[in-house]
């Protein structure tokens, strides 16, 4: 079957399982009388979605591979719903539990499901996929040679990782009409350290760019080194820090917020859960958070918690949009959906996942450009990007920064 025919084919797989997915939702809001007549529209859309695949089996030029079908299906609904999300296969969902955390290798990207494709949220600094000059927005079109349309992101995610030092090809669809192939080599990760200096004005900067229990407690030293240098005001800049998981965002916001509720998390089958200050902030310093499109999860957790508190002007781009906590649910047949289960709510109860955060000063960052010699591009090689020459988020923020008291 061509590309163009399993698109058509997945295409309409997935349009009628969401058209259930919707009955379902219907069936659950309608009142008591009402249920008859949704459950009934629920059958009557699994009836079509049934003929529509009978059809598709024997009417078609030729047999299509139906358990591609359905996986592709499976994952474009649950794409739908939740960029995050993966339905794997009996088969994939054994080797993922096998394997995943046996490689030590890895290339430090952090992904998501965007249009059917696996798109990237962010680079750890340092990483070979931030070597490579990848970056957010970039898409990966392949990896070792299986093509991501439809991939469940775990299995993606699987797929990258390995031994460290070998090597790994991906196709990349980036900021050029055609598909650039790659060759990286894998690496541990590790979260670069926090940066901190001062700036004009009695301002402190400081630059996580990627959150763990350890940055936390950087971020915490470095504006105690600051305040004794004589801040008087404070930048923390979150941009492309993707990494770290929503409990690691609250921990980031404890240090600035002396009490009051820093986020919240709830689900369907997840009773509410508050995480409240401590008490224990290290500063009162007026603070500027600079965010962008690759800033996520704890990162984001912490942003929306400055921002609803009114402790610091949020300045930059909106975030990503990823907070939540995820579980696999294993099916009878061995297969599983890894879901999330609950999403983290900002104190004014607006979901961190669906809104992301949006800057009280919105800014928008200046696109790096990747290098010129496109020779280098289709040798598969990395091609590191250009800096922009301006920082037009950092200038507003010390704008903002300096009317702040």
């Amino acid at each position: 079957m061509n590309s163009r025919a399993k698109y058509a084919v997945v295409m309409s797989s997935t349009v009628l399982v969401g058209l259930l997915l919707f009955g379902g939702v219907v069936t659950r809001g309608a009142s008591a009388e009402d249920q008859g007549t949704a459950s009934s529209n629920v059958y009557r859309h699994l009836a079509v979605y049934s003929e529509v695949l009978s059809r598709i089996k024997s009417e078609y030029v030729e047999e299509p591979d139906m358990s591609n079908v359905t996986l592709g299906a499976m994952n474009g609904l649950l794409e739908s719903i939740d960029p995050y999300a993966s339905y794997l296969n009996a088969t994939q969902y054994k080797e993922y539990l096998k394997n995943f955390d046996s490689y030590r290798g890895d290339l430090g990207m952090v992904l998501a499901k965007k249009y059917g494709y696996i798109t990237i949220v962010s680079t750890v600094p340092g990483s070979p996929a931030d070597k490579a000059g990848l970056t957010t927005g970039d898409f990966l079109e392949s990896i070792k040679g299986i093509a991501t349309r439809d991939m469940p992101l775990a299995y993606a995610r699987l797929l990258l990782k390995g031994e460290p030092g070998t090597s790994i090809e991906l196709t990349v669809l980036r900021r050029k009409p055609e598909p650039q192939k790659l060759t990286l080599t894998r690496a541990v990760i590790t979260q670069p350290a926090v940066e901190s200096k001062m700036l004009p004005e009695q301002i402190g900067y400081i630059k996580a760019a990627g959150l763990g229990e350890p940055q936390v407690k950087e971020v915490a030293a470095a504006v105690a080194s600051l305040q004794k240098q004589g801040a008087t005001k404070l930048i923390l800049d979150l941009r492309y820090c993707a990494t770290g998981d929503a409990e690691t965002g609250i921990d980031l916001a404890d240090l600035f917020i002396d009490k009051g509720l820093i986020a919240y998390a709830q689900g369907q089958k997840f009773p509410r859960k508050d995480f409240n200050a401590s008490g224990k902030a290290v500063t009162n310093l007026p603070l500027v958070v600079l965010t962008n499109r690759g800033t996520a999860a704890a990162a984001e957790v912490a942003a929306g918690a400055l921002q609803a508190d009114k402790r610091a002007k949020i300045v930059g781009e909106r975030t990503y949009g990823d907070a939540s906590i995820r579980r696999a649910i294993t099916m009878d047949d061995g297969s599983a959906i890894i879901l999330s289960v609950a999403k983290y709510y900002t104190p004014d109860g607006k979901s961190i996942q669906d809104n992301g955060i949006t800057p009280n000063e919105q800014v928008m960052e200046a696109e790096s450009m990747i290098g010129d010699s496109d020779d280098d591009a289709d040798n598969g090689q990395p091609v590191a990007p250009k800096k922009p020459a301006t920082d037009a988020i950092l200038d507003k923020g010390l704008d903002v920064a300096k009317k702040l008291s």
